[in-house]
């Protein structure tokens, strides 16, 4: 983390050429078993693939706006920063009618929804180490397909502006540089209070409170994140048994 940061990409910058091989974000499924670990290399890795997909095959623009019909995962993180690469508005939740890219995640009901934009649309299957669906729902592109061909290094064709919108969550939105400022001036409160923190987040996505937990607290503080989705399936001896094992010093649920 470097003092003249400004927005979630330049944070994911100053991280890959401070120590790329730690870890950034460890994700589990306790519905599934699932266990990711992808370190900041790996993690921007996908991000620059994943804003290569969106400048150059779907041609968004700074300004243009991408609804995330996602739940809190590896994937959607990888989502959020590639959009804040790019320049434009990671809608979380948002209305799929009014998004210039729907990208949703398998149920029904989020593919239903994404329907409704008329622009393009990609499905995630969320499936261990970003499988592809078995068949890709009609009227859209799997993004396990599309992503791997893409380039490994992005370059946006226009800088992107830290004071231009970059997130909507909640109806609330935020410039980058207020992603970035709020994610530290909240860190003693999560307990990221220095380079080596490590929270454990069972919180959703839909809220400032998740996404800051989840992904922008500790990459704004030189942190890590292991996220969780479905913690509430584990007993209480088994969440402490994760805390211990994964060395985790904070926690949000």
């Amino acid at each position: 983390m470097n003092a003249s940061d400004r927005t979630p990409a330049d944070l994911l910058s100053s991280a890959l050429a401070a120590d790329p091989g730690r870890p950034l974000v460890t994700f589990y499924d306790d519905a599934t078993g699932e266990r990711v670990e992808l370190s900041v290399a790996t993690f921007a890795n996908w991000v620059a693939k994943t804003a290569n997909l969106l400048q150059d095959e779907l041609s968004v623009e700074p300004g243009d706006r991408v609804a995330l019909l996602l739940p809190a995962h590896w994937q959607t993180a990888v989502w959020l920063l590639a959009c804040a690469s790019v320049g434009v508005i990671a809608d979380v939740a948002g209305d799929p009618a009014a998004a210039d890219v729907a990208v949703s995640g398998p149920e029904p009901e989020s593919l239903q929804a994404a329907r409704a934009c008329s622009g393009a649309r990609i499905a995630l299957a969320l499936r261990p180490l970003g499988g592809r669906f078995p068949q890709v729902p009609e009227g859209f592109t799997d993004y396990a397909v599309e992503v791997p061909g893409q380039g490994d290094r992005f370059v946006p064709y226009a800088p992107v502006d830290p004071e231009e919108p970059g997130l909507i969550v909640a109806g609330r939105e935020f410039s980058g540089a207020e992603v970035v400022e709020r994610a530290r001036a909240e860190a003693p409160e999560l307990g990221l209070t220095g380079p080596g923190a490590r929270i454990l987040s069972a919180l959703p996505y839909d809220t400032w409170e998740g996404l800051n937990a989840g992904l922008y607290g500790p990459l704004a503080t030189d942190g890590s994140v292991v996220l969780c989705r479905n913690l509430d399936r584990l007993p209480g001896e088994t969440v402490d048994q994760r805390i211990e094992t994964e060395r985790v010093t904070a926690t949000a649920r």
